[in-house]
């Protein structure tokens, strides 16, 4: 009898084993953006979900792989349908960051489970090159008379650059469509502007539903939607300016068909006021979903929210760096409605109701690393709508108030923070979260400030640091009363109310901050640190700032 129970737990046993061994099913590459790669692994089985993929990197040619930072076993629950994943399969996706533009790569990803079904691929990918202008194209000119530019676009073919003169060009332009490697340009003089005035349409450029197209050099203003790319794939907008409008880019409808859409070193100044007196506005300067693109370098100032992703399926592998923003009265950045590996890193924020939104992520994750945000009225990540899927690294935040507040009733799912460091003033917690977080971590972060109690956390209060560390949560965190961390002495604000010059936004750390050597480390996202280990915070001790906003020519 005993022999025959032993054989039926063994089989059992195997049984279950045989359920809970991973098969890798499929490698999707997202569009490579300049400086990061994305995946999302299919995996089918593994019942008892304890599979992980680990990565590794190389460029191509080099012998040793650099570790990266394990793929997100992403939770079916907040996924889109859209994504076809069925019952007994689960997505595990990320992405390799900080890499060279138009650079070779492999990517070696490994599935590993206890129950078996390990397995390794090695994948070839190549970064994205920002684009350029073609050689050796024709050049029509275009002089600001009548409707010069009008017949011009009527015969413009691929590869061809329209240049315009300094002027004015009044009304609203219908683009027509560029080919591959030869793009349909309209250029700006060096000296002087080219003025593309709506006279209060809805768009000053029309380029809905088209390709391979490039603008630089140009002013865009009045109108409600200065330039519409709904549709629109292969983009290129650079040294542009836009003004005296509601929204300064989109291209949210018909998102399957958007890609490759870089935007950079433009200014955008919309009519929001600071402060917000108005309430919840619609402003926007950049709004965007699709594939693979890139805002990055741009000055952003007086919109609703500066950059947004929008709720068009798919929104993914898309990137946001670099640019200066100030006077939002809602959100500074938005990730709403991203799907997976959509990255928002080393932006500078300052005078902005809410900082970076998350409300929701589907699924995930998406990556916030490495912004700095000052003056921050409300909540510096907003957390709300049932988000799943966030790595929040290596930022700061410095507001009035309470350091870190959250306030929905809706859960969190796979919130991971680390290393990142929020200064406030006063109120009653260092962190007031009102949401249920579920399967999130919140560690290695640093608070300053003085509050009555140190936490609110999943409906629980705990008076000090101490105590939630017994329980399980913060674990590894930092609390300091008094803000020295910074060499430009730079304080909490007293009026959030008030406009402060982006350059205040200084938040190099003083040599004897306590942040030096205080964070983990984090495979891919820190790997370059100055001393012993890296440091908290957005900004590594010893290394300048950033080049936030339009570089130099």
């Amino acid at each position: 009898m005993r022999i025959y129970t032993l054989l039926f737990c063994l089989s059992y046993m195997g049984i279950l084993a045989a359920e809970d061994a991973s098969k890798l099913i499929s490698v999707t590459e997202e569009l490579s953006t300049i400086h990061c790669l994305g995946y999302r692994c299919l995996i089918e089985g593994d019942a008892n979900n304890n599979a992980t993929v680990q990565v590794s990197y190389r460029k191509l040619g080099d012998q040793e792989w650099r570790p990266g930072l394990e793929f997100m076993a992403v939770d079916n629950d907040g996924i889109r349908e859209a994504h076809g994943i069925k019952e007994n399969q689960r997505l595990h996706a990320g992405s390799v960051v900080g890499l060279k533009e138009d650079t070779k790569y492999e990517v070696r990803l490994h599935l590993t489970d206890a129950d078996g079904g390990s397995e390794e691929r090695i994948l070839k990918a190549k970064t994205w090159k920002e684009p350029a202008l073609p050689n050796k194209a024709k050049v029509m000119q275009v002089k600001a008379k009548g409707s010069a530019l009008e017949k011009a676009l009527k015969q413009a073919k691929p590869g061809m650059i329209l240049q315009l003169a300094a002027g004015v060009y009044e009304g609203s332009f219908v683009m027509p469509t560029g080919a591959p490697n030869m793009p349909i340009v309209l250029i700006g003089p060096k000296d002087g502007e080219a003025i593309i005035d709506a006279q209060g349409a809805n768009n000053a450029i029309n380029a809905q539903n088209k390709k391979h197209l490039m603008f630089e050099r140009l002013h865009f203003r009045n109108a409600k939607w200065l330039v519409n790319c709904n549709g629109a794939a292969h983009i290129t907008i650079r040294r542009c300016h836009f003004s005296e409008c509601d929204y300064g880019f989109v291209a949210q409808k018909h998102a399957h068909r958007q890609e490759r859409i870089f935007i950079g070193d433009c200014t955008m100044k919309g009519r929001a006021t600071w402060p917000r007196e108005k309430g919840i506005e619609s402003m926007r300067g950049i709004q965007i979903s699709g594939r693979g693109h890139v805002v990055c370098h741009n000055r952003i100032s007086h919109f609703a929210d500066a950059i947004d992703t929008f709720s068009q399926y798919p929104c993914a592998g898309i990137d946001f760096y670099r640019n200066e923003i100030s006077e939002c009265t809602d959100d500074g950045i938005e990730l709403d409605y991203s799907e997976c590996n959509n990255r928002v890193f080393e932006n500078r924020l300052t005078n902005i109701y809410q900082g970076i939104s998350l409300q929701p992520v589907h699924g995930g994750p998406v990556y916030v690393y490495r912004n700095i945000m000052y003056n921050v009225v409300k909540e510096t990540f907003k957390m709300h709508n049932h988000s799943y899927g966030a790595f929040i690294f290596h930022n700061n935040s410095v507001k009035k108030g309470m350091p870190l507040i959250v306030m929905t009733s809706e859960s969190n799912h796979q919130m991971i923070a680390k290393n990142n460091l929020f200064i406030g003033t006063d109120g009653n917690y260092g962190y007031e979260n009102t949401s249920p977080m579920k399967d999130c971590i919140f560690e290695h972060n640093a608070f300053v400030g003085e509050w009555k109690q140190f936490l609110k956390w999943n409906k629980k209060r705990y008076d000090t640091l101490n105590d939630a560390e017994k329980d399980g949560v913060f674990l590894h965190s930092l609390v300091l009363k008094e803000n020295k961390e910074f060499k430009s002495k730079l304080q909490a604000p007293a009026d959030p109310n008030e406009t402060f010059a982006v350059s205040v936004n200084d938040m190099t750390l003083h040599k004897k901050s306590r942040l030096i050597d205080r964070a983990v480390r984090i495979p891919n996202f820190n790997d370059e640190f100055s001393g012993k280990e890296p440091d908290i915070g957005a900004l590594e001790h010893g290394t300048d700032m950033p080049m936030y906003g339009p570089r130099p020519r």
